[in-house]
């Protein structure tokens, strides 16, 4: 199945028991297509259960100590990607590719959390070209992705990259909050998004 998403930068607060502990920005999404192949063609649901892979469970990434849960996520009632529950786990938007399907899977982590305490993707900006990147299925297989690189984006940044691509690979962007955080808007002024591709 081939799936196109027009996407641009949105603000999402979590809050607990009513108080605001994080903010995390992630994308709203304007236009959700999704073009699936004609019944003749279509695989069987078996075969096409087998070719998949499994639903990601676990992240690793050695390089930055990272052994985290993977939740899955789709679209808020706003239209927005939903966020990790809490500051330790991460987030895959599951109305997208899953990791080590072609196309971009998208996997989102906190990053400055509530009185000082440590999210998941603080240390995300340290990942460089060639780092490796695990993602463990529910099946206990685990899927190697390479680092290629990361790019800063302004909040009115257009991020469709992030979310499509169409060189018929399979990829994973991380993304999680960067720059200056406003207080009023309660959000930070830029987001940072990991490209690596399967190994």
């Amino acid at each position: 199945m081939k799936s196109k998403i027009s996407l641009k930068w949105s603000l999402v607060i979590l809050g607990v028991v009513g108080v605001t502990c994080s903010s995390m920005i992630i994308f709203i999404v304007e236009d959700f297509h999704a073009n699936p192949m004609s019944p003749a063609s279509s695989p069987a649901p078996q075969e096409l259960q087998q070719a998949r892979p499994g639903l990601p469970v676990r992240l690793a990434i050695p390089a930055i100590n990272i052994d985290a849960a993977i939740e899955d996520v789709g679209l808020t009632p706003q239209g927005t990607m939903g966020v990790p529950a809490g500051p330790t786990s991460t987030a895959w938007f599951d109305l997208g590719p899953r990791p080590g399907e072609n196309g971009s899977a998208v996997i989102a982590g906190h990053e400055g959390w509530k009185d000082g305490v440590r999210a998941i993707f603080d240390d995300l900006y340290k990942l460089r070209a060639g780092d490796k990147i695990y993602v463990e299925s529910e099946q206990n297989t685990v899927i190697t992705f390479v680092v290629r690189g990361a790019q800063t984006y302004d909040q009115d940044g257009n991020a469709e990259n992030v979310f499509n691509s169409n060189d018929g690979k399979a990829h994973l962007n991380l993304i999680t909050c960067e720059g200056t955080w406003n207080a009023v808007q309660k959000s930070y002024s830029n987001r940072l998004v990991v490209f690596a591709d399967k190994e």
